[in-house]
């Protein structure tokens, strides 16, 4: 028996993503709209780190913080979606089995991080809202980078001790994923090991790695808005609530996504649903970051303005030097 599962263990080279189904009609639309998401997210993300690296109104934790949340954000969405794209284009559903593993240790590495990540901009806004006058002393430029590296230390950390569970486990069959991306869960029930141990030791780093920073983001905003309503003036109320609107609008919908997806129940009538809203966690909110900042946000827009008239301004000069050139 041991000699059977060996050897279908080393007969399985790759798994096969099944994706959104055989749905050929459908490929060249969803190719093409997941195209322009990508496109879009990685435009979005991108401008607000051009911006809070070069304007200079923007060297604040707060842009420094959501800086780091749009390089993730861009990392996350890239690990995902180009493979997506390479199967909806070529139809080649295979993926070799190192680079499965690899396209999960990066997408809970990410996944992770950006929990910490939202902590600590829940953190700021407190700070901000509720302790001004001690804000600069404690978001200090030192405690802000120990913040954003720890944010990404303990994703790394988290997803490398599961991965390395997972290699000690046995393939033996079936190679099908049913799903657009190698997702741990998925993985896990394809392993002919028994996999109880590992699902107990995820279980257990799932609840150190994710309440911490859930408890910490849910307790600022808790204080935030207790701080909000103790406030006199209806001017004084709005101003406070819109620093940090879209930074709560962004955890709403992050949260939100994730608790939708982990409590539904995970049978075969409902594994298109599940895929659904796998779309809107990994796909649509990377991508409505930016959006939410940059609408809700004044210090963004009037920041987009400027570099907007600046180019336009530019635009303007060379065509003058070409008229006069040309003359």
């Amino acid at each position: 028996m041991a000699d059977t599962d060996w050897g279908n263990q080393t007969s399985i080279t790759e798994f096969i993503l099944l994706g959104f189904g055989d749905i050929p009609e459908l490929e060249i639309f969803l190719f093409l709209l997941f195209l322009l998401i990508y496109i879009v997210t990685v435009s979005g993300n991108v401008l607000i780190i051009v911006l809070a690296i070069t304007e200079r109104n923007l060297h604040t934790p707060m842009y420094f913080f959501l800086g780091n949340l749009s390089c993730l954000e861009t990392c996350y969405t890239s690990t995902i979606l180009p493979r997506v794209l390479a199967s909806l284009l070529t139809g080649d559903k295979t993926i070799s089995i190192s680079g499965c593993l690899t396209q999960c240790y990066f997408i809970g590495f990410f996944a992770g991080a950006e929990y910490y990540l939202l902590a600590v901009m829940s953190y700021d806004r407190f700070l901000a809202i509720c302790k001004p006058l001690h804000y600069a002393v404690l978001m200090n430029d030192r405690f802000c980078l120990q913040l954003a590296a720890g944010s990404w230390i303990n994703g790394f950390l988290a997803m490398t001790i599961v991965i390395v569970l997972m290699l000690q486990l046995i393939f033996c069959g079936p190679n099908e994923i049913d799903h657009f991306y190698c997702e741990s869960t998925e993985i896990l029930n394809l392993y002919c090991s028994d996999t109880n141990q590992i699902d107990l030791v995820i279980t257990f780093l799932a609840a150190i790695f994710t309440l911490p920073p859930f408890v910490l983001t849910v307790a600022s905003y808790v204080c935030i808005i207790i701080t909000i309503l103790r406030i006199p003036s209806t001017t004084g109320r709005q101003k406070a609530f819109s620093t940090c609107s879209s930074h709560l609008t962004v955890v709403t919908i992050f949260y939100g996504a994730i608790m939708i997806l982990y409590m539904l129940p995970k049978t075969n009538s409902l594994r298109a649903l599940n895929k659904v809203f796998s779309v809107f966690y990994t796909v649509l909110t990377p991508m409505a970051n930016p959006f939410i900042y940059s609408l809700r946000n004044t210090d963004v827009k009037d920041t987009i303005g400027k570099m907007v008239s600046k180019c336009l301004d530019f635009t303007r000069n060379q065509r003058s030097c070409g008229f006069f050139l040309s003359v």
